[in-house]
């Protein structure tokens, strides 16, 4: 016991030289019982709880952190809650054990160390099985995103302006997500391996026509736009993509005609289950129209995207941006192009 007295004492004295404070992640690094690597692995999120990275038992663990305890008491220092947000220390959650750690030592309050930043959600489009049916405008589709209110499509998920890129190129899939505002992950469920299997993302265009750029780098660029141009050829109903873009011009005669083609574009991907493909949207409906426009509008014109990866709720996402919304496709409607 000496032995981690003396140890623990070192460790304590050194960081508490170094930022004026000593918490039980310092102890525990400084024996080597926890790596640096898995406490930043804990912080993104992507282990539920820091006990299941401690290379020793929780008996050997509480040995340490009730020795720092006694050691800070005798310096003289008082122990002050660290605000670790939601991350969790234990598996179980054992009230004491997680006070024990969100506990650091230090003689004021201040300095503190950095509260851990809100962890950006990563949305999941699953790629269906079976029929379904979107719980707000009754119209199905390949991907749907679930939603408290039951399942919906990619237009009322606000997600109809991205387009799918398949699994397979892990670099064009890493570049065209740091660049897209927003994005999701699409999923299928396996039914051999009984579990969800990525099947690639949903980004924006522009990010991975970027992508693509910083991909020719390393890759042979005309075949990768060759092949990214055939099978876009092979998705969009030109003839409908047409008549979407004239619709939209009548509707707002003030839309950009660069707006009109890329919103008349997204509408008519075959199988993308957006409103350019529901049964109003084929027959040019007024209503899908502005529906469409007003998606474009949410997602280029307002801060709707980085709200939604924030973790913001989506109504209360859509609620925040509704009035600029507004102004725009009244701005349009009236015939106006230029915007403030």
């Amino acid at each position: 016991m000496a032995g981690m007295q003396t140890r623990v004492a070192r460790i304590a004295e050194s960081a508490l030289a170094e930022q004026q404070f000593v918490t039980p992640l310092d102890v525990l690094i400084g024996l080597g019982w926890l790596a640096q690597p898995n406490v930043e692995r804990w912080q993104q999120g992507r282990v539920s709880s820091l006990d299941r990275c401690v290379q020793v038992d929780r008996d050997k663990t509480a040995a340490a952190l009730a020795v720092l305890q006694s050691w800070a008491r005798d310096h003289g220092l008082q122990p002050w809650d660290t605000d670790y947000g939601d991350l969790q220390f234990t598996d179980g959650g054992d009230h004491e054990a997680e006070r024990t750690f969100r506990t650091r030592w230090a003689a004021a309050e201040a300095p503190a160390p950095e509260a851990p930043k809100k962890r950006s959600r990563e949305l999941a489009v699953i790629a269906a099985l079976s029929s379904w049916t979107c719980s707000s405008c009754d119209e199905d589709g390949d991907l749907l995103l679930q939603s408290k209110a039951g399942p919906l499509c990619l237009d009322c998920a606000d997600l109809g302006h991205l387009v799918f890129l398949p699994s397979g190129d892990a670099a064009l899939t890493r570049r065209a997500k740091k660049a897209s505002r927003l994005s999701a992950v699409v999923i299928r469920w396996s039914t051999r391996r009984k579990r969800y299997e990525r099947q690639g993302i949903l980004a924006e265009n522009d990010a991975i026509e970027l992508a693509a750029q910083q991909c020719a780098e390393d890759a042979d660029a005309r075949a990768l736009r060759r092949s990214r141009d055939q099978q876009r050829r092979a998705a969009i109903d030109e003839k409908f993509r047409d008549e979407f873009a004239a619709a939209i011009r009548d509707q707002f005669p003030g839309c950009p005609p660069a707006r009109a083609e890329a919103i008349a574009y997204h509408a008519a991907l075959r199988g993308s289950g957006r409103v350019g493909r529901s049964a109003a949207g084929r027959a040019l409906d007024p209503d899908a129209i502005r529906l469409a426009v007003a998606a474009s509008v949410r997602h280029v014109d307002t801060d709707y995207d980085d709200l939604l990866m924030s973790g913001l709720d989506r109504d209360d996402a859509r609620h925040r941006v509704r009035g600029r919304v507004d102004e725009i496709l009244s701005t349009w409607c009236d015939g106006v192009i230029q915007l403030d």
